[in-house]
């Protein structure tokens, strides 16, 4: 059975800090951490934090601003973290607001009501809560229909693009929503240089059909494949079981951590190589490939891959970059690189959905523009 995307949503908050924000913030704690602890500076048994520079962000990872759910709260000296109040159990979960933002944007660009939605997958890289499920939340409030929750980091929304291909594909719905919610500002270190700048929230929904009922203009899916290789380098150990250890409670850890340089030489060749075998599985030449919608967490990343597949330096056009606008958005980014920069592209035109990230995760779906 041929599948498509039919159609795709996009949802960011109304608040947002540029990287000359975020530095002022950031060298504000530096200045007052270093000279709280200056005497234990100067006797070696503490060291001085480093400032950090809008020159520095932009060279590490191509990041010049990235919109956030709570600006006041992430850069305030005193917090450094988003205020998010929690809601009552009877109103609907942040995260299931944000999705239903995006679902309500991809199913009004396919003309699709939300009864005709057979199954609805969210997925995410951090969940709200362990249970109920969002995904049944997100479900309850929109298509009435079977759903599930997948969690793969930043790959979550190409693995839950797969899921919806099986279950088209198995007969089980014709039309399958897909929901991707990134609240990622949520779990990043404000106090970290190497870090805090990383990410920003978005949403973002895919809806997935069966092709002979997709919209003129649907993107069908030629073939997609996922891969996982465990690796420590990028963790997050926030979770229920925290609880039981207080000693350790509140540790950095709690938050994301990462090894950015093992990421970046690990990452490049796993991801470079799983894309031309697949490719040369699907007898695809690198000429064949019209765009390339890869994860964006880091520009030089993006540039090294789009390179190895195309076997020359990638042109905006060709590989586009939302990174300097979105920052870092997990399982989001490809899509919202997909959802930005494919309207333009013509009938019979092939391109690549890729993401790839902590665990590590890869996902790469190939598409091509229908008439």
């Amino acid at each position: 059975m041929t599948v498509a995307i039919s159609a795709t949503g996009l949802w960011t908050p109304s608040d947002s800090i540029t990287n000359a924000e975020l530095v002022a913030s950031f060298n504000t704690y530096v200045e007052r951490f270093n000279a709280e602890h200056a005497a234990e500076i100067a006797a070696g048994t503490k060291m001085a934090l480093q400032p950090s520079s809008v020159e520095f962000i932009e060279k590490a990872s191509g990041i010049k601003h990235r919109f956030v759910m709570d600006k006041a709260g992430s850069l305030d000296v005193d917090r450094m973290m988003p205020r998010i109040p929690e809601r009552p159990n009877a109103e609907i979960s942040l995260m299931a607001e944000v999705a239903l933002n995006a679902a309500k944007q991809a199913l009004e660009r396919a003309g699709r009501d939300a009864r005709e939605i057979g199954a609805v997958i969210c997925s995410c890289s951090s969940l709200q809560r362990p249970y109920p499920a969002l995904a049944i939340e997100v479900q309850n409030a929109s298509a009435q229909a079977a759903s599930a929750t997948t969690n793969v980091a930043c790959s979550s929304a190409t693995f839950a693009i797969q899921n919806a291909i099986d279950i088209v594909n198995a007969g089980h719905a014709q039309s399958v929503l897909v929901v991707n919610r990134e609240l990622t500002t949520g779990h990043l270190n404000f106090r970290d240089r190497d870090s805090d700048f990383i990410f920003g929230d978005a949403a973002v929904a895919i809806l997935v059909e069966k092709a002979d009922i997709a919209p003129k203009g649907a993107w069908t899916i030629l073939g997609s494949k996922l891969k996982t290789v465990f690796s420590n380098n990028i963790r997050n150990n926030f979770g229920f079981l925290n609880r039981g250890d207080e000693a350790h409670r509140d540790d950095p850890d709690k938050l994301i951590t990462q090894q950015g340089r093992k990421v970046f030489k690990e990452v490049v060749p796993l991801v470079s190589e799983m894309i031309l075998e697949q490719m040369a599985a699907m007898n695809l030449k690198a000429s064949d490939m019209r765009r390339l919608w890869l994860h964006q967490a880091n520009s030089n990343m993006n540039r090294l891959i789009a390179e190895r597949v195309l076997g020359h330096e990638a042109s905006q056009d060709e590989a586009p970059t939302v990174l300097d606008v979105y920052g870092n958005t997990a399982g989001a980014g490809s899509i919202i690189a997909f959802h930005n920069h494919s309207d333009d592209l013509k009938a019979g035109d092939k391109g690549l959905i890729c993401s790839f990230g902590t665990g590590y995760s890869e996902g790469s779906i190939f598409v091509q523009k229908s008439a």
